[in-house]
């Protein structure tokens, strides 16, 4: 009897109903879903290309690109597939523990994206505040070490969703109206108390999120101020424009999340629910298509070797420029 109470509160699967409100419109928001996931399959894939194959790239800071390549590689291919078959075949149904996995990688990997580029910042710090013991300081081991603790953070903040949700009992359907399972949409249907849910939610932002930012907030202050301190202007360029990839890469990182997460809170009366999916498609989306468009215009090394690769170069082994 406990079994068939505990089976009859456990959904067999979901239903993932896209964008609600624009039901009528899903096949021509999947086109620049579709177009965006194309641009950032490519994109990533060919970056880490190029880190694998180019010498002159095997530096700290192409290898936290990698990091990062691979990061919006996997962010994206978690929810963007199921998205598109949910557009176009109108396969809206996902297995409870499929729900359960799919939840997992899209936290745990957005968790990542947050790490690299935290990572990535104080990559930039230690470049630019103490450039003769860079090499010394950012060794493969310890970009290695950095890499998997930030991984492993992530995965051990996130795993606890997936047994908070598993544990509440559902019993107001099982229609998510989403794209794809995320926690709070899930544990919405349940009929049980999620005050759990919410407040390890919150923790779990401030520990991921807050920390990242802080650190990257201190690093470019100290950026600034070594860069402030030059005294030839051009050397003050040169240092900053070496920033200028990565603070797009926040930027396009960080607007869509907290454009989400303050309307979550202070705007869910006024904001419609559809722009509240499609902006949380955006945050998993946007990043992994800006990324690799970004480092390969303002980088000059990758756009010299994507230059040399398409114009035929026999040479595709590169020297330190």
């Amino acid at each position: 009897m406990l079994m068939l109470n505990k089976t009859n509160w456990t959904p067999a699967s979901f239903i993932l109903n896209g964008v609600p409100g624009l039901e009528d419109m899903h096949l021509w928001i999947s086109f620049p879903f579709c177009s965006m996931y194309a641009v950032a399959m490519v994109g990533n894939c060919g970056l880490l290309y190029l880190i694998h194959l180019e010498d002159s790239l095997h530096r700290p800071m192409y290898y936290f690109l990698a990091m990062l390549s691979l990061t919006d590689i996997v962010m994206c291919s978690s929810t963007i597939p199921k998205a598109l078959s949910i557009f176009w075949c109108h396969l809206k149904e996902i297995g409870f523990d499929e729900c359960l996995v799919q939840m997992f990688f899209v936290h745990t990997f957005t968790g990542m994206e947050s790490g690299v580029l935290m990572l990535m910042a104080l990559d930039r710090y230690v470049a630019i505040c103490y450039p003769l013991r860079y090499s010394t300081i950012l060794t493969n081991p310890v970009i290695a070490k950095v890499g998997l603790a930030t991984f492993l953070r992530g995965v051990f903040l996130i795993i606890p969703f997936t047994f908070l949700t598993k544990r509440l009992p559902y019993c107001r359907g099982n229609i998510i109206p989403h794209t794809y399972c995320d926690h709070m949409s899930v544990a919405k249907l349940s009929c049980g108390n999620i005050k759990v849910n919410v407040i390890y939610g919150l923790m779990v932002a401030l520990l991921i999120g807050g920390f990242d930012i802080l650190c990257i907030t201190v690093s470019y202050t100290m950026i600034l101020r070594a860069v402030v301190s030059l005294s030839s202007a051009d050397a003050r360029q040169k240092a900053f424009s070496t920033c200028t990839a990565h603070i797009c890469a926040i930027v396009f990182s960080y607007s869509p999340a907290f454009f989400s997460f303050f309307s979550h809170r202070f705007g869910s009366h006024t904001i419609p629910p559809s722009c509240h999916i499609i902006v949380a498609n955006i945050y998993l989306l946007l990043p992994p298509t800006m990324n690799p468009i970004v480092y390969g215009v303002k980088t000059k090394q990758i756009r010299d070797c994507v230059i040399r690769i398409f114009s035929g170069s026999k040479d595709i082994k590169s020297h330190s420029i």
